[in-house]
């Protein structure tokens, strides 16, 4: 599959930069996201509350089950500018399939569904890492791309729920596969807020198979 990287000076100079001055700008966090299927997302939330009532402790599901691709701040008054950046990028990124396999976690505080093939994001991460000094601020931390996408199951685990959860979940087994269309950008205001939609980025449709539609 080729990749374009979006590198052209042009795009770049001709989109509003942040404005300048004493005032203090309002910082949000915002999460770039790929939402399941709405079948998958219920078995997703059955496999989240089948966990609640496994051990006992109650996991905060503030949103939707969701594979994070990239988080980071910024100020509000970019967020339009930065939609354009994801949608030029979206905009030339074609639609692929994820496979869900089994579990696995993050010593000692999270349980996650693996993705069995991570290729396919890194054309995405890729292109996405070209927006960094554009859309942080000067004082905000840099735009954290994540290496190795995961669809977490149970955060925020007290290392004894961990200890105890993750033996059992090494041995279960999940096997489930979507089709990613589109990334959704949320804000909060902070990382206990719960998410707000901000856009939806269509993705290029998928290739037709070799030999479709030929009579």
């Amino acid at each position: 599959m080729e990749t374009r990287f979006i590198m052209e000076e042009s795009f770049f100079t001709a989109l509003p930069l942040a404005q300048t001055g004493n005032e203090k700008q309002k910082q949000v966090e915002y999460l770039l996201v790929i939402y399941p299927g709405e079948e998958l997302n219920d078995l997703l939330l059955n496999e989240q509350e089948q966990f609640v009532n496994d051990y006992g402790m109650q996991v905060s599901i503030r949103n939707k089950p969701h594979i994070t691709l990239a988080s980071f701040q910024s100020v509000e008054h970019m967020e339009n500018t930065m939609i354009r950046w994801i949608q030029r990028i979206c905009s030339l990124q074609k639609s692929f399939q994820v496979t869900l396999n089994n579990y696995s976690g993050i010593p000692s505080h999270t349980i996650y569904l693996r993705i069995q093939d991570p290729s396919p994001f890194f054309p995405l991460v890729q292109q996405l890492k070209a927006v960094d000094d554009f859309i942080r601020s000067p004082e905000g931390p840099p735009f954290n791309l994540v290496s190795r996408p995961y669809l977490s199951i149970a955060g925020g685990l007290t290392e004894q729920i961990y200890g105890r959860a993750m033996p059992d979940y090494s041995r279960k087994t999940f096997h489930e596969s979507f089709q990613v269309r589109e990334l959704i950008l949320l804000k909060r205001d902070h990382s206990f807020d719960s998410c707000r939609t901000v856009n939806i980025f269509r993705l290029l449709p998928e290739d037709p198979a070799p030999g479709a539609g030929n009579g």
